[in-house]
């Protein structure tokens, strides 16, 4: 007999994503009518995103308000809503395995969006834009990052953009970086002596990401300036692709498997060298520590992988139960807001970054306003035409929240996430704040320049 919810803590299964059953479209739609009929039946999850309502939507307009009354191809609707934040599986959803009914929505998700890429039933322009490291190309070459981040912030490009590309002309973008965080970073740490602590080895590789290394590579020579402080002697990867998180959120599964293949190589050195290898972007930390590890459970390096990866936050807050992190803070930060994305949250490392905040406050004064919901930015999504006003709406709580007493700074593990609640913070009229990414934060109440 099935009992009322899963009093145990939720377990993922491999996805099966190389056989043949799971692009069986058939097969995917029974499993969608299954898992729907369950959802329909709980409807705890109708707040996270839009993929919730729509289904709940469509069951009601039917004859007899249940789930075999929707038209299939009505299903698609729900999967296109899913951003994959994975929020439904890790706080809400109380059927998640080892309950006997499996639900694993995400994942059903992703095996519907699969279909649906293989099919080729998705666009050029989606495919574009999760090609991170192509547009990224242009990022580092003098006169071409001027005239392009010019050219984005004028009304007839961002229209020719919606029109081919599908991005709303409203949507924030980020800035091309005039010189790209492999290019201007040190590859090497001035520290030599490694320090390991019970929790922590005592050097770190670091993963730079995409849009560290095109976009804001202020924020990794943050963490650069913090492993300097605290005598950590650090390393850049050898080389880094991008993880993989953008196409998997297309359901091109198999340009993940490429960049598996590229990255995990160059990072299983690391691992087997004794380094902490650090990512300051949550998303792809939780690309490396969940995702990739289910899709390829079998290969070992990927496994060594996933248990030497560390959010920067839960490096250094270990690093303090050690007892070898200094807490010679200086700088005051005043009334901070700050922002726990979701691919922070269902890691479930717990409120690191927060633990942090609260430690710097031991010190200096810090009042801190902590905001955790969606922020609906969700990587493309928030920008997408079809989606950016629906994810202005989804985010409106967290703009609202994130204002609360006129803050000094906001912040976001999540620079995107920071950057779209900085928008809607100020289309809704809300007193301006300082954003800064909180590894900025740490460094600033270091006193370090």
């Amino acid at each position: 007999m099935a009992t009322e919810g899963n009093l145990q803590a939720p377990t993922r299964h491999p996805i099966a994503w190389q056989t043949a059953e799971f692009y069986d479209q058939a097969a995917c739609e029974t499993e969608l009518e299954r898992i729907f009929d369950i959802c329909h039946g709980c409807r705890r999850c109708v707040s996270l995103c839009g993929s919730f309502p729509t289904l709940f939507d469509l069951v009601d307009a039917t004859a007899d308000g249940e789930v075999h009354g929707v038209d299939k191809k009505d299903y698609w609707k729900v999967v296109d809503q899913c951003f994959m934040c994975d929020l439904c599986y890790m706080t809400k959803c109380p059927y998640t395995p080892p309950h006997e009914w499996n639900l694993d929505f995400p994942h059903t998700m992703l095996r519907a969006k699969a279909i649906k890429f293989k099919n080729g039933e998705v666009g050029a322009a989606e495919k574009f834009l999760a090609s991170t490291d192509t547009h990224g190309q242009f990022a580092g070459i003098p006169i071409v990052v001027q005239t392009v981040n010019a050219l984005n912030k004028t009304k007839i490009v961002r229209k020719v953009m919606d029109s081919v590309l599908g991005v709303h002309p409203n949507a924030w973008m980020p800035e091309l970086a005039t010189s790209r965080f492999r290019w201007s970073a040190e590859h090497q740490g001035r520290a030599t002596v490694v320090t390991d602590g019970e929790r922590t080895p005592g050097k770190v590789a670091i993963f730079s990401t995409c849009y560290i290394n095109y976009n804001e590579p202020g924020i990794g020579h943050d963490l650069i300036k913090l492993l300097e402080h605290n005598d950590i002697p650090y390393t850049l990867v050898e080389k880094e692709q991008c993880c993989g998180m953008p196409k998997l959120e297309l359901g091109d599964l198999e340009s993940v498997a490429k960049s598996k293949e590229a990255n995990i190589p160059v990072l299983a050195k690391y691992a087997k060298d004794g380094y902490a290898i650090v990512t300051p972007v949550p998303s792809c930390t939780l690309m490396f520590k969940q995702e990739l590890p289910l899709m390829f459970p079998d290969c070992a390096d990927t496994q060594l992988v996933k248990k030497a990866m560390f959010d920067p936050f839960e490096y250094f807050i270990a690093r303090n139960k050690d007892g070898l992190l200094k807490t010679d803070f200086k700088q005051a930060l005043g009334k901070v807001s700050y922002h726990i994305p979701c691919h922070g949250r269902v890691q479930n490392i717990g409120k690191k970054t927060e633990e942090m905040f609260k430690l710097i406050k031991q010190t200096v004064d810090v009042t801190l306003n902590t905001v955790e919901r969606c922020s609906g930015h969700a990587g493309t999504f928030g920008v997408k035409t079809p989606y950016h006003l629906q994810a202005m709406k989804i985010g409106k709580p967290v703009f609202k929240a994130m204002g609360k007493d006129e803050p000094n700074y906001i912040s976001s593990d999540c620079a995107l996430a920071g950057h779209h609640i900085a928008q809607g913070m100020a289309e809704a009229g809300l007193p301006t704040s300082q954003l800064q990414h909180p590894l900025s934060l740490m460094r600033i109440a270091y006193g370090i320049e």
